[in-house]
């Protein structure tokens, strides 16, 4: 099930996101045994082909090309879409250009399947009804949002005492058994919580994805490097702060932070970068090579008021799919919490939620297990 994907405009899009809505609907279409070539192009070179291949001169926003004929009967054909058009439609539209790119990609599939609305009346309601059903079963395809547990607050409990329990490792592994996909640990260069042992043990026992969080301290980046982690999020620190205060500043700081990404990626450790939704960080993210960003929703879980919630659920939104449509990988954390997570997790643009202390406050009250899986069943499935 082939799908080939290339991208001659400048414009910067997901081809991973685009490649896999593809693929999912070949399945959907019952066609894994076909090949499909997706073209991305500009308005001039659109204009070009509908020249050569419609007499009009002019743009659309998508075009097909049936390929499969009895000599080569593996190939579906061939999909154009001038992401120029598409972008301009899904402004008009108020809509995301990756829900505009679905729809075009739905309605070229369609023709290659045989429909055609420029027929008769009756064809263009049935492909419209086809391309309708198609839109929802896609929708019904997307893989669920993750759910990753950071477990430094039982770290943070037990060196209130100075004693060995609660244990974060053994607390990790319980996150698993209940459902969690990934467990977060932030090893702080003052050691206030998780300590060297704590991330050593983490690294031989987790069985899903462990992230380590931290600063871009050398004593840390070496200990990241020696581990090998499943990913790092690079994080501000600072001495005094009870918790991570905002996001780094990667447009101030490119140079320092490119550094670590490039030795984080040559050992094959994958970086995200913990950030504000702010436009100019994630463009900065892009141009130092992060694979993920993780933005900061600490404002949107601190809003006192309805008002203000919606406005930084906004930001949070338009963020990550900025950042989506650049090529970067999407999480998001901070302060998320049973009332306020699952707004987040619907957003399609987020691939996981970083939660913590609630989870931890929870389990005080129902036990850790119940504590993650009510969490769990709060995310979209």
């Amino acid at each position: 099930m082939p799908v080939f994907i290339k991208n001659e405009s400048t414009k910067p899009i997901s081809i991973s996101a685009l490649h896999n809505d593809a693929e999912n609907l070949l399945k959907i279409c019952r066609r894994t045994d076909r090949e499909l070539s997706i073209l991305l192009i500009d308005d001039q070179r659109m204009t070009e082909l509908n020249s050569q291949y419609r007499n009009r001169n002019k743009p659309t926003n998508v075009l097909s090309f049936p390929l499969s004929d009895d000599s080569n009967d593996n190939l579906l054909g061939d999909i154009v879409i001038s992401l120029d058009t598409a972008r301009q439609e899904a402004q008009l539209k108020n809509i995301t250009m990756h829900k505009r790119l679905q729809t075009l990609l739905v309605h070229g599939l369609v023709h290659l399947l045989g429909y055609d609305h420029e027929r008769s009346v009756q064809e263009a309601l049935d492909m419209e009804k086809k391309e309708r059903k198609l839109l929802a079963q896609l929708a019904r395809r997307k893989s669920m949002i993750q759910l990753a547990i950071n477990v430094d607050h039982v770290a943070t409990l037990r060196q209130a005492r100075g004693i060995d329990e609660p244990d974060p490792v053994l607390a990790a592994g319980i996150c698993e058994l209940a459902g969690a996909a990934g467990i977060v640990a932030h090893l702080r260069e003052d050691r206030r919580h998780m300590q060297d042992r704590d991330i050593i043990l983490l690294r031989q026992t987790v069985k899903t994805k462990l992230n380590l969080e931290m600063g871009a301290d050398e004593e840390i980046i070496k200990i990241a490097l020696d581990l090998k982690p499943d990913m790092v999020t690079l994080v501000p620190e600072k001495r005094k702060e009870l918790t991570t205060e905002g996001g780094l500043d990667v447009a101030g700081q490119k140079k320092k932070l490119s550094e670590v990404i490039i030795r984080m990626t040559e050992t094959g450790i994958p970086v995200s970068l913990f950030i504000d939704p702010d436009s100019s960080q994630i463009q900065a993210a892009k141009e130092i090579n992060a694979t993920f960003v993780e933005i900061h929703t600490g404002r949107y879980a601190d809003a006192l008021s309805e008002e203000e919630a919606d406005r930084e659920f906004t930001l949070i939104a338009e963020s990550a799919e900025e950042a989506f449509e650049s090529g970067l990988r999407v999480n998001a954390g901070h302060g998320l919490n049973y009332r306020n997570s699952a707004r987040v997790a619907a957003l399609g643009t987020i691939e996981e939620l970083s939660i913590g202390h609630a989870v931890m406050a929870r389990a005080i009250m129902v036990g850790l297990d119940q504590a993650v899986r009510e969490m769990k069943a709060l995310l979209p499935s």
